[in-house]
């Protein structure tokens, strides 16, 4: 591992003015919260920073904080507190649940929602430094290889997964995320900030180099919301989802009158299924609307030569996930 020098960041401003600084000496800079997916990075040697910001040492990005319209999560915050917050528990379940099903423990008491969002794809040949989209290259060695844990839906001309619960979470809520960079601040919506292969390969989301992602901003959810998150893996911990849904419903008694589902694991980004949605509003949750909303979210589904065991699992996590939602009083 090639030695790097440590920034401690004052606020934000002085973040992003400590990665610049780095960049105009002909040094590359990182920003680091929790770390976890960097370190990984640096040590499979796709990622070997000069500089690392350090944004720990900036007071107040770990807090969550009620607003008038729903609340801001700072982007530091760990995803052990997340999942455990009293608030976020019982407003906002779809996170928790999703939060508290990363990696393991250890991982969850250091890494950073943050830092869950903006992690890179976790696909062996990626990780493994084979000059693909990812690495450079011009080539998805998945598409004619190992590619039982990749892409479904939106694949092409890269077939990662996108590897975050809590993107799936978010997208679910129709969270917005505050962006912070030389050139002041956005906010986009969630669903906005991730990138699909067609529009840069090598990419997984709109964050250029010298940006980070610093707070999400989620609504207050309306009366008779009630949310969850499903995940589904290949062992009992420490692996990424195969097949998840992050479901919210607005109920009325029995009726549903809207309702947001997204898939993960099936595609380069948070997969979300507007047909779907249009399919439930209105209506009452019986066995019958759910089996036909399952088959819905199949649409555009193109499994690859090893993961087409995706399709008929995709059909009964939504199915199941919409049930046991729908049941909760």
């Amino acid at each position: 591992m090639k030695p790097f020098a440590n920034s401690n960041a004052r606020d934000l401003q002085n973040a992003v003015q400590l990665a610049q600084n780095a960049r105009q000496d002909g040094r590359t800079a990182s920003f680091v919260g929790g770390g976890s997916d960097l370190l990984a990075l640096v040590k499979e040697r796709i990622a070997a920073p000069d500089v690392l910001v350090n944004l720990k040492t900036i007071k107040g990005l770990d807090q969550v904080k009620p607003a008038n319209e729903g609340v801001s999560i700072g982007g530091l915050i760990t995803l052990d507190i997340l999942s455990r917050h009293d608030l976020i528990r019982r407003q906002y379940t779809v996170l928790a649940e999703a939060a508290e099903t990363v990696a393991t423990p250890q991982i969850r008491n250091v890494g950073t929602l943050a830092g869950n969002v903006c992690q890179r794809p976790w696909c062996w040949y990626f990780r493994n430094g084979f000059p693909c989209y990812k690495n450079g290259g011009n080539t998805c060695f998945s598409f004619g290889g190992e590619n039982q844990f990749h892409a479904i839906f939106g694949g092409g001309p890269s077939y990662i997964v996108h590897p975050s619960d809590t993107a799936v979470a978010l997208v679910a809520l129709d969270a917005k995320f505050r962006i912070v960079g030389p050139s002041g601040e956005r906010v986009i919506p969630a669903a906005d900030f991730f990138a699909l292969p067609q529009q840069n390969p090598a990419r997984e989301n709109v964050l250029a180099a010298d940006e980070a992602l610093a707070e999400v901003q989620v609504p207050a959810p309306r009366a008779g919301t009630r949310s969850t998150y499903h995940k589904i893996m290949d062992r009992e911990a420490w692996t990424h989802a195969v097949v998840s849904a992050a479901m919210m419903l607005e109920m009325d008694k029995q009726v549903c009158r809207s309702a947001r589902v997204v898939l993960g694991g099936v595609a380069p980004i948070p997969w979300r299924l507007p047909q779907v949605e249009q399919m439930l509003a209105g209506q009452r949750i019986t066995d019958t609307l759910a089996a036909k909303a399952a088959e819905a979210a199949l649409e555009g589904a193109k499994p690859l030569a090893k993961n087409a065991y995706k399709v008929p699992l995709t059909k009964g996590v939504v199915r199941r996930t919409l049930l046991e939602l729908a049941a909760r009083g």
